[in-house]
């Protein structure tokens, strides 16, 4: 079979496929990452080019030593962290009750739940600033946490319920039979089988604290308090022509996602797919 036929099989062309789509994808994150090390007599070089065989990391240690990045990072951790934390705890303990117990209208209650989560956030903002200023958590960890929990609570209890509900109820009978009460039959024998499911929403969740722009430009006015992707912008604005600065900013702020992304991805995979059983 000659080399042209071969390559038309179907299963050939589905690999060319796929090698062409992940390296679509892949190409802005290394372009970006190739852009922070540039030396700048590369930067504008045309033709462009793809690699570099000096590379340059001062923009990496300029954006250590100059700039308020390694404070950023910290806020955005421990509020990314906080709020994936507080999601979880809430919406697992919300699933598992509406999956054990039923009541009158915990459908409908269910749905309602979904639709809060619909909400723009920039509905909310506003009125959010009003009501946590007068608590006073404008410029506070916990401020934070609470208005991302809040949009992660919704969503991160609809995910669960499937996850719940793929885990036979005889097992927590047989718990029972041992002895066990509500809360240690919980503990010990449904929190451990929906751990994948758990770790999934855990992502999504904490994905969706790392990345928000709004919800920190409008709630952190205290420079000291600001997060990565607000940092990201207001580094934009600053240094327009420092491109390598800007892209280190991004890359170092894209990295941990992605590390974590590989980690977990077989935790991932075998989560969306007990999702889906039911």
């Amino acid at each position: 079979m000659s080399t042209l036929k071969r390559l038309t099989q179907p299963r050939y062309v589905l690999a060319i496929g796929i090698v062409i789509v992940v390296a679509v994808n892949l190409f802005p994150f290394y372009w970006m990452v190739l852009t922070s090390v540039k030396p700048g007599t590369e930067l504008f070089s045309n033709p462009p080019r793809f690699f570099t065989t000096r590379p340059d990391f001062g923009a990496y240690v300029r954006l250590i030593e100059s700039t308020g990045f390694l404070t950023y990072a910290k806020n955005s951790v421990i509020i990314s962290t906080g709020a994936t934390l507080l999601s979880i705890a809430v919406s697992a303990m919300a699933a598992y009750g509406l999956t054990r117990f039923k009541f009158p209208g915990s459908k409908a209650f269910t749905t309602g739940i979904l639709y809060a989560y619909t909400f723009a956030p920039i509905v909310v903002v506003v009125p959010l600033y009003g009501l946590f200023r007068d608590l006073g958590l404008i410029n506070t960890y916990g401020g934070m946490i609470l208005a991302y929990a809040s949009f992660g609570v919704p969503f991160s209890m609809w995910l669960l319920r499937p996850f719940f509900n793929s885990i036979p109820k005889e097992l927590e009978e047989a718990a029972f039979l041992d002895g066990a009460n509500r809360v240690k039959s919980a503990w010990y024998v449904v929190l451990p089988q929906a751990t994948p499911g758990i770790i999934a929403v855990s992502v999504f969740t904490f994905l969706l604290a790392w990345e928000d722009y709004l919800f920190a430009r409008v709630l952190i006015t205290d420079t000291n308090m600001k997060t990565l992707p607000v940092a990201l912008h207001d580094l934009q604005n600053a240094s327009l022509q420092d491109w390598p600065l800007l892209m280190a900013a991004a890359t170092l702020v894209s990295l941990p996602v992605l590390l974590a992304f590989l980690y977990l991805q077989k935790y991932l995979i075998a989560g969306w797919g007990a999702g889906a059983i039911k």
